[in-house]
C-alpha cells in the first residue's frame, strides 16, 4: 500500500479521530496473520504512536515468550506501552510480569479453562492499576456455560475477552454466537475486548479464503444492545454505508455506553481498520501525504 493512498500514512488535524475510535486498535502485529518480526514492529509502532491517527492506537501486544527479544528491539528509545498477551495461562502471569519490568505495562490478557482461577491469580500478582482481560476457550461460552464465566468476570476488575477469528474457518464464531457474547456482557455491564479477524470495518466474506468476517463497525453497534435478536442483525449487515449511517447518529451517551463496553480488539493492522473509516467517512479526508518511512 503507497503513502499516497493510506489514510494511516496522511496528515490530518487534531481531533480527527472521533471518540468512538480512541484506543480501539491494539496493536497486534507480531501476531498471526501478520507476523511481523520484532525488530520492524517496535519501529513502526512508536510511528504509530507519534502519528496523527495515534489516539486509535493501542498498546504494541507481546507474548510472554518474546518480552526479551521486544526489550533488545526497543532498547535505548522511549518507554514502550506493551500489552502482555498470556496464552499459557496463570503459571505465565509472575515471569510475564517480571519480564516486562523494562516496559510500561499497559494490560494483561490471559487466557485459561477456568474464570475463577484466572481472577484469584490476577489478585494475587497483578499491580493495582494494570487492567487484565480473561479469555477462555470458545466451547466453555456455550450454553450455560457463558453465564457461569460473565457471572464470575462481572464480580472481578477484570474485562472478558473473546476470540472472533483466526487463521481456521472454525476459529470465526457466527452473529448468533458473538451475539450472546455481546449482549450478555451488556446486560451485566461488563467490559470486554476482542481479538482476530477484526481488520475490516463492516462484516464480509474472505474472497481468499471464503472465511466469514465480522466488521469491527458492526461488533460496535451491536455493543450497545441488549436484546439478541437486534445484536444478531448489526452483526449480519454487510451494507457499509448503512453501517456508517449508523455510527454518525449514535449521541455521545451512545458512544460513552459502547466504548465503555468494547474497549478495544487486537489487529495486526493499523492501516486497514483506519482507511476502511476513511472511505466510509467516519475519519475526516486527509491530504498532504507524508513519505513512508
Amino acid at each position: 500500500m503507497s503513502a499516497a493512498s493510506s489514510a494511516v500514512t496522511n496528515r490530518a488535524g487534531p481531533g480527527a479521530i472521533p471518540e468512538l475510535f480512541h484506543g480501539l486498535f491494539d496493536d497486534a502485529a507480531v501476531f498471526p496473520p501478520g507476523n511481523l518480526p520484532v525488530a520492524e514492529a517496535v519501529p513502526a509502532h512508536r510511528r504509530h504512536r507519534a502519528a496523527w491517527y495515534a489516539e486509535a492506537v493501542g498498546p504494541l501486544l507481546c507474548g510472554a515468550g518474546r518480552l526479551g527479544e521486544l526489550a533488545a528491539a526497543a532498547s535505548g528509545g522511549a518507554p514502550l506501552r506493551v500489552g502482555l498477551v498470556l496464552p499459557g495461562g496463570s503459571a505465565e502471569l509472575g515471569p510475564a510480569l517480571a519480564a516486562a519490568a523494562p516496559f510500561e505495562v499497559a494490560g494483561v490478557e490471559l487466557a485459561v479453562r477456568d474464570a475463577a482461577e484466572a481472577v484469584a491469580a490476577l489478585d494475587r500478582l497483578l499491580p493495582p492499576d494494570v487492567p487484565a482481560a480473561v479469555e477462555l476457550p470458545r466451547e466453555l461460552l456455550r450454553g450455560d456455560g457463558l453465564d457461569e464465566v460473565l457471572d464470575v468476570l462481572v464480580d472481578s476488575p477484570y474485562r472478558a475477552k473473546f476470540r472472533t477469528g483466526g487463521v481456521v474457518a472454525e476459529a470465526f464464531p457466527d452473529e448468533e454466537e458473538l451475539a450472546a457474547f455481546l449482549t450478555g456482557c451488556a446486560l451485566r455491564g461488563l467490559p470486554y475486548k476482542c481479538t482476530a479477524g477484526l481488520h475490516n470495518a463492516v462484516r464480509h466474506t474472505d474472497p481468499a479464503t471464503g472465511f466469514e468476517h465480522h466488521g469491527f463497525l458492526n461488533v460496535l453497534l451491536a455493543a450497545q444492545e441488549t436484546d439478541r435478536a437486534a445484536a444478531v442483525a448489526v452483526l449480519a449487515e454487510r451494507d457499509g454505508a448503512v453501517l456508517a449511517k449508523a455510527a454518525h447518529a449514535l449521541t455521545d451517551r451512545q458512544v460513552t455506553v459502547i466504548r465503555n463496553s468494547f474497549t478495544a480488539f487486537g489487529t495486526c493492522s493499523i492501516a486497514e481498520p483506519l482507511d476502511d473509516l476513511a472511505a466510509l467517512g467516519l475519519l475526516p479526508s486527509t491530504s498532504q501525504p507524508q513519505e513512508d518511512r
